[in-house]
């Protein structure tokens, strides 16, 4: 058996694009979360951070010229991208490239994912690539973009969505797209009220992924027209795209497994979607495949031993059960069962953690209670603390939102605040 991966080459389509991840959000839905870090560098599954995830695509595909376009608090982001994602070559035309907001225009950050688009022309200019994929920094999923690509070179469409069904009312928060039957797209809305269905699909809506394929010149034109219109807010969801939709080619391109049916997606934009994404991990089958040698998911790994688990005695025994335990973890006569435990992390003998993601570098003391909830990195839990059982007596000191889910971090523990994220 082979001891190494094999991915996707490049081919002469993917060597001619250039894929550019917005990564600058700030990922306020996620509270406290993102209070010191951007959304794509929250971790997720264990040993990840979200933006892992895009990049693997890319990479996977044969997509090997990325350009990660950072601005929101993005010391940590810009930190995990050059520690995980420096093993490109530049000399054969593969980078991963850091693109911060540089107030290169105007003296203004970006203000608008258009607008970091344009901000950043000219370094688009000099890859001279013959098409430009956007993609989003923020959504767990693997897609081999390659397909979507030949699909858009074939057609011959100015712009190509990406796109997938999710449940009507569940589309209030995507752009949500009207299509006939050879899939070309009549409407475009961005977060509507009221989602309009699929056609017979009464229940579903088409939504954008955020994945948007441009011939290069069409999007340099349009990108100068939105920046130099004085009304438009300089998004491709609010202005652009709903600016072409009568007027020029716009496909859409449905996100779909070898069964025919929508592929795993998902966006991680609030504590609730984040906490159940992260679960889905624990699944027996779980959709997302992490476990696919052909299509790794690439990411930054401190050398850590392995996981361990100790004690082996009546009411102290360290156990997991549908769960995920990363390197580095010790579980001292500790109990977990459908949890996420992250790189790192120490949990003390008689102590239950249940349904819940704990996020790297986290200790909790003995005696304590743990479900339903999400422990930010580095969060030291007093012994005997009891987390997710009374939202009342959780919301004195936690963050609770209205399913009882509790976030806890270490400033709320009055914990060292600024610390390494």
């Amino acid at each position: 058996m082979k001891n190494y991966t094999e991915t996707k080459s490049s081919n002469d389509l993917t060597r001619k694009t250039l894929a550019l991840v917005l990564a600058g959000g700030e990922g306020s839905r996620l509270k406290n979360l993102t209070e010191w870090r951007a959304k794509p560098a929250v971790p997720f599954g264990g040993k990840y951070r979200i933006i892992d995830f895009v990049l693997s695509n890319c990479v996977n595909s044969g997509i090997r010229k990325i350009g990660v376009l950072t601005q929101y608090k993005s010391h940590s982001l810009i930190r995990h991208v050059q520690r995980a994602w420096s093993f490109m070559r530049y000399e054969v035309g593969e980078f991963v490239e850091l693109l911060p907001a540089q107030q290169r225009i105007d003296k203004e950050w970006y203000k608008g994912t258009a607008d970091a688009l344009y901000q950043n022309l000219d370094i688009v200019r000099r890859h001279t690539p013959e098409y430009v994929m956007v993609l989003g920094g923020d959504h767990i999923y693997s897609m081999d973009y390659s397909k979507m690509l030949y699909t858009h070179a074939q057609s011959g469409a100015d712009v190509t969505i990406g796109c997938i069904e999710v449940p009507r009312m569940e589309a209030t928060g995507f752009g949500v797209m009207s299509v006939n039957d050879e899939f070309k797209i009549t409407k475009f809305t961005e977060k509507p009220a009221d989602p309009e269905a699929m056609p017979g699909k009464p229940d579903k809506a088409l939504a954008s992924m955020g994945i948007y394929i441009f011939s290069t010149e069409f999007l340099f034109q349009k990108l100068i027209e939105d920046h130099d219109n004085p009304n438009s807010s300089n998004d491709f969801g609010k202005d652009i795209i709903p600016s072409i939709i009568s007027e020029y080619n716009v496909q859409a391109y449905p996100f779909v497994d070898e069964k025919g049916e929508p592929a795993y997606w998902r966006d991680v934009g609030t504590l609730e979607s984040y906490w159940q994404a992260s679960l889905d991990l624990c699944s027996i089958t779980p959709e997302l495949n992490l476990y696919n040698r052909d299509w790794p998911i690439w990411t930054y790994q401190a050398q850590m031993p392995p996981a361990k688990f100790a004690f082996d005695d009546e009411g102290r025994r360290g156990q997991a059960i549908d769960s995920m335990i990363s390197a580095g973890c010790i579980l001292s006569g500790a109990k977990v069962k459908r949890s996420i435990i992250s790189s790192g992390c120490f949990l003390h003998s008689f102590t239950m953690i249940k349904d819940s993601v704990l996020l790297p570098r986290v200790e909790v003391g003995r005696n304590c209670r743990i479900q339903n909830a999400i422990i930010d990195k580095g969060c030291h839990i007093p012994e005997g603390t009891v987390i997710g059982e009374d939202p009342i007596e959780d919301a004195k000191r936690f963050y609770v939102d209205e399913k009882g889910l509790v976030l806890v971090t270490p400033k709320m523990l009055g914990q060292t605040l600024h610390f390494t994220r």
